[in-house]
């Protein structure tokens, strides 16, 4: 979506925003307070709706345009918690449990299907296709990467991105100090859809790279700050 697109679709994500939030706002009246929570919760939609319009253009493809969404829904909970003195690590532990426990709200069947889906002869090709487009940088937001075939044994696929559009946007609105705690989420998704994902290295630590690798079933590892652990 580009500018306009994304500012005629402000009702839509407003309300995505709002259904996704309500399923989570027992955790932060837990942690807050009923009222704190509200005021809270208020004012991050605030924040994120005057982001809306500063949203990068991707051509509304997806995943991607959902992802670049998702961020400014963090930042705009990173801002609000700015204002009351709070620091990024407490905004990135809400990163992690708000992802949680919004994949932890669907039925297991749709964690089952989506494992499926990700290791179909059909996605991969899909994703083959879509790592060339991303070389021509069509879209100056967007995420750029690259399909690295698997063997079977070590891993069964792998993307290696280069460029990241959730890095871009959180640089362009001065809050590149939230991009590695977006990074924790993989972890999270990788366990729910069992990707089998390992992960040795991000762009928003400063590598040359993402280095993602999947194997259908094995363990999830993604290393994780300490306060993700406890």
């Amino acid at each position: 979506m580009n500018k306009r697109d994304y500012l005629s679709q402000k009702p839509k994500l407003l309300k995505q925003f709002d259904k996704s939030l309500n399923r989570v706002k027992a955790l932060f009246v837990d942690h807050y307070g009923a009222d704190l929570a509200d005021n809270l919760i208020k004012d991050t939609r605030l924040e994120y709706e005057a982001l809306i319009p500063s949203l990068p253009d991707l051509g509304g493809r997806q995943p991607f345009t959902q992802f670049v969404i998702a961020t400014a829904w963090f930042l705009a909970l990173y801002r609000t918690l700015q204002r009351q003195g709070r620091n990024v690590e407490e905004a990135g532990t809400w990163v992690y449990r708000m992802t949680k426990a919004l994949l932890d709200s669907y039925p297991r069947f749709l964690h089952r299907i989506m494992g499926y889906i990700y290791f179909s002869r059909l996605f991969k090709n899909r994703l083959r296709k879509r790592a060339l487009q991303s070389q021509t940088r069509r879209y100056a937001g967007d995420y750029v990467f690259n399909f690295v075939e698997g063997n079977g044994i070590e891993f069964d696929f792998g993307v290696d991105y280069t460029e990241c559009g959730t890095c871009k946007f959180l640089a362009q609105q001065g809050a590149s100090e939230l991009a590695p705690y977006l990074c924790t989420v993989d972890d999270i998704y990788s366990k729910a859809f069992h990707w089998g994902l390992t992960r040795t290295m991000t762009l928003a630590q400063g590598h040359a790279k993402c280095d993602f690798r999947f194997k259908k079933g094995a363990k999830t590892n993604v290393p994780l700050p300490e306060f993700v652990k406890h």
